[in-house]
């Protein structure tokens, strides 16, 4: 009599057994064991007394074998999942009857009276109206009005494509056929490249100085003489370092903005920065632009889109002038002092500081330093500029103790230096160093010798762009400058005729952030990876 029959588990019940009493606490409503043994099993808290359950206790595990407790499982499972969709189903076919019962209440209604035709809905309220629209829609496609909200099927990701700057892709024909016809369009001339290239560096461009742009300019060219000078004081290498082409390009575009005329009918805030456009592409047509030219032309951009319509024209030009001579005199001259004044602290008595080619910031930082200290300086060089001439000439002049040397005997002269100073060209956002060719290999000698390495760099020459190395943005000279004559013969000087020659003469190269100790700047002594910070200061700034 124990194990026949079932039990309703709803609620609290007591039933009376011989000499055994069985109260079940709890239960699911539809779940009716076959058995006591199968109850007490299953439902943990069911609380049992006396030899009820004892004689479970001793036959509970031998009645059922293993194949008979995971058919009652999956029997569980299945009757859990039947009850659910019963109850969707049921929930869903009876909302759809009740809209189908007052649709047609409507309808009915709308006929008798006369009023409201059933096509007519401009007496209907706009959430009404989207509810009916809602409930048709669901019906036409056979849904229940009332189901659940399906997720929507994530699309597949679509792969990110990033477009690279067009004077890195001059081997690519589409895009030298969009930039002849930008060019056209702003009536500038389009340089053509020279000699042979090596394969690796066949996207880049590269030019000579014996074919200057300025040579294809007509009388009738629209560029401003003054940048016609700047273009050519660039290809001709009259002009160089990033801060001294910063700043003449400042100056040439003072000249631009003296000179201007607003036309009539026009805001000056939007034609001035059309009428710069082309000077820009035609000052990158001689060379390229260098990250501290790149960031002074957004300046400027920005100062003269901040100018108020309602400005005169004159007011307008000093505001810009004066815009001018303060990025001028905070960014470039300020910005030098700040690192003199860092850098001067990591000099001591009698150190032996290494520099290499020609950086004004740093020449100018150690010849503040010897005026309280006295030190040493190996100046390295490499060919073909052969750059740090013009340091050396510097140095000397303000009575310093220099050594010269070739870069190729760097590693023999490292073991006496105590310090490395290194300018820089720009610093990208991943913290690699981006200077003259050359100076990634002075700085990994170093470290292999332990031997700190300090760059000196201002934050305008600070740059978003992020590279690894020196193939995929970089900049070709002019090969023949490789050229050397000794005794009145230069041995390559047919070069070009030799279809297995090729000429290499690269300008930058970057270095790893693992090799450069300290980066100083205008803001203080940070490491490389501080660059993103500084960048997103600067972005919040201007």
């Amino acid at each position: 009599p124990l194990l026949a029959g079932g039990l309703g588990l709803g609620g609290a019940a007591r039933y009376t057994l011989p000499r055994v009493a069985v109260r079940v606490r709890c239960g699911d409503p539809g779940d009716r064991p076959p058995a006591l043994c199968s109850l007490w099993r299953r439902c943990p808290s069911v609380m049992l007394y006396g030899e009820c359950k004892k004689f479970l206790q001793q036959k509970s595990c031998q009645e059922l074998t293993k194949e008979e407790k995971q058919r009652l499982r999956k029997e569980k499972k299945q009757q859990k999942k039947n009850r659910k969709e019963d109850k969707t189903a049921d929930v869903g076919t009876f909302v759809a009857t009740e809209v189908q019962k007052k649709q047609q209440k409507d309808a009915t209604a709308n006929a008798a009276s006369g009023d409201m035709p059933i096509g007519n809905e401009k007496s209907l309220t706009g959430k009404a109206k989207h509810e009916r629209a809602k409930q048709s829609k669901k019906l036409d496609q056979g849904q229940p009005a009332a189901s659940t909200k399906t997720k929507p099927v994530p699309s597949e990701p679509q792969p990110v494509v990033k477009r690279l700057p067009d004077y890195v892709q001059a081997d690519d024909p589409a895009v030298c056929k969009k930039v002849a016809r930008q060019l056209e369009r702003q009536q500038i001339p389009q340089r053509q490249d020279y000699g042979n290239k090596v394969g690796l560096f066949l996207h880049l461009h590269q030019y000579s100085r014996k074919m200057p742009l300025t040579q294809q300019l007509t009388t009738l060219s629209t560029v401003h003489p003054a940048i016609v000078r700047l273009g050519l004081q660039y290809s001709q290498g009259i002009i160089t370092g990033s801060n001294a082409r910063c700043i003449a390009l400042l100056h040439a575009f003072k000249q631009v903005i003296r000179d201007y005329s607003t036309p009539p009918n026009e805001e000056l805030s939007r034609d001035l920065v059309n009428k710069l456009k082309p000077y820009i592409s035609f000052l990158n047509q001689c060379r390229s632009l260098s990250a501290s030219m790149g960031n002074a032309i957004k300046f400027i951009k920005k100062e003269i889109s901040n100018i108020a319509g309602s400005s005169r024209e004159d007011e307008a030009k000093a505001i810009l002038f004066e815009c001018i001579d303060i990025y001028i005199k905070e960014k470039i001259n300020l910005a030098a002092e700040a690192i003199s004044k860092s850098a001067f602290e990591k000099i001591n008595e009698g150190d032996v500081i290494l520099v290499y080619a020609c950086s004004s910031l740093v020449t100018s930082i150690l010849c503040d330093a010897h005026k309280r200290k006295k030190f040493k300086v190996v100046v390295v060089d490499s060919r073909p500029k052969l750059e740090g001439r013009e340091t050396l000439r510097r140095l000397v002049k303000n009575g310093i103790h220099c050594t010269y040397v070739l870069i190729g005997a760097v590693s023999y002269i490292l073991p006496e230096v105590s310090k490395v100073f290194l300018g820089a060209h720009a610093l990208l956002a991943n913290g690699y160093v981006m200077s003259r060719v050359g100076t990634s290999q002075i700085a990994l000698v170093a470290k292999a010798y332990n031997v700190p390495v300090l760059v000196c760099c201002e934050t305008h020459k600070f740059c978003e762009r992020v590279q690894t190395d020196s193939f995929v943005s970089n900049e070709l000279d002019d090969p023949d400058d490789l050229l050397v004559t000794r005794r009145g013969r230069t041995p390559l000087q047919d070069w070009q005729a030799n279809p297995k020659l090729r000429l290499l003469n690269l300008v930058y190269d970057v270095t790893p952030p693992d090799f450069v100790d300290l980066v100083i700047t205008d803001l203080g002594m940070i490491p490389c990876t501080s660059v993103p910070v500084v960048l997103r200061v600067k972005n919040v700034e201007y």
